[in-house]
């Protein structure tokens, strides 16, 4: 890592340009005061050129060897799943600092090595949940702090969407290496949140399936979780789901929180909006907010409608320039990271095998 001057901003290499690079990545170091883009990493013509068009000063590099050699602050990973524990290696053996996007490998183990890696070599690594600053998971995290649910029971997280064609590449293979389907795509988000909210997992059941034709790996996914606490956590994941159910169903002793529709922060980064612009960011109008209440339905007039916190993405590339510059901890580490990969692994044996699966090392209240 180069010695910056604490006004020089953080020079930031990111590797890929799909999805997850171009919409989230880029626009949000963009947008972080003390980080600025230096250098995309891709080998396709159309991302290049949609690089150099959205941020001309940045320099493109045809693959990640050109990047070792550019005294880089930070090192973003946003490629493919299967190449994040290799770049991730070779970056931390270089003593630069990585963010790499979820999941951060394919198991817990190679997690707990990476993080290992770090730790030995004083570099920092993080993991890229940006979901954990949602707007819904912002105002749940809220009312259980203030104790407007009272003792959470059971809490119902769906992030479902209605796709019945297949959009093809390695998200969709079933080709393990490639660590594809949404149990550890959109599962890790939901998986994530849960251990954030209720803390770790000792029991976990899984049923995963292959609903549309062509597809080669699970594209409509349920997780139950029974936490140390006796929360339980129900998890659904899908591409199938014709009629979307509440984004947060949130049981508690005294009131129950009910919230629907996505944060509206990645739609906002696919339009080209951008966070610090004229338009207030993350901010949900009133039609949306969640309902709090008990003994009715909010669909019926039940509950109280209930502010919904603003999204706040910025928010973890501002605490990762924190930390780069002071030493401070990262936003999400990457045991954090094989916290959530333990239950992944655990619910697909759960599902390959019919099986409730133990994980072992916890205690249930």
């Amino acid at each position: 890592m180069s010695t910056s001057a604490p006004t020089t901003p953080l020079r930031v290499g990111l590797i890929g340009y799909g999805l997850a690079g171009s919409v989230f990545h880029a626009p949000l170091v963009s947008a972080t005061d003390g980080l600025t883009l230096d250098t995309v990493v891709t080998s396709d013509p159309a991302r290049q050129a949609q690089a150099r068009a959205e941020f001309p000063d940045v320099h493109i590099a045809a693959t990640a060897d050109e990047l070792w050699d550019r005294d880089l602050d930070l090192v973003v990973i946003a490629s493919p799943n299967r190449t994040h524990v290799p770049l991730a290696t070779t970056a931390l053996e270089a003593g630069i600092p990585v963010v790499v996007d979820k999941p951060l490998a394919a198991t817990a183990a190679e997690a707990r090595a990476l993080a290992a890696l770090a730790d030995r070599s004083g570099t920092f690594l993080s993991v890229f949940q940006n979901r954990r600053w949602d707007n819904d998971f912002l105002t749940l995290r809220r009312l259980i702090a203030d104790g407007e649910l009272g003792e959470v029971q059971r809490f119902e997280s769906r992030f479902e969407r209605w796709r019945p064609q297949l959009k093809g590449g390695w998200r969709e293979s079933g080709a393990p290496e490639e660590i594809g389907g949404l149990l550890y795509d959109l599962g890790s988000h939901v998986v994530d949140q849960a251990l954030v909210l209720f803390g770790p997992a000792v029991r976990v059941y899984a049923e995963t399936d292959v609903r549309r034709p062509g597809a080669e790996t699970d594209d409509d996914t349920f997780i139950a979780l029974t936490h140390a606490n006796g929360v339980r956590s129900h998890l659904y994941v899908s591409a199938t789901t014709a009629q979307l159910g509440p984004r947060l169903r949130v049981l508690g002793s005294r009131a129950g929180y009910v919230k629907y529709g996505l944060d509206p922060q990645e739609g906002a980064l696919r339009d080209g909006l951008r966070p610090g612009g004229d338009l207030p960011w993350g901010e949900e109008p009133p039609h949306l907010w969640g309902r709090l209440g008990s003994g009715e339905s909010p669909l019926t007039g039940g509950g109280i409608p209930v502010p919904t916190e603003q999204g706040d993405y910025p928010a973890y590339y501002a605490a990762v320039a924190a930390a780069l510059r002071t030493g401070g901890p990262a936003p999400v580490t990457a045991q954090e990271a094989a916290q959530c990969l333990d239950v992944l692994e655990a619910a697909r044996r759960s599902s390959e095998e019919g099986v409730v699966v133990e994980l072992p090392g916890r205690s249930e209240r």
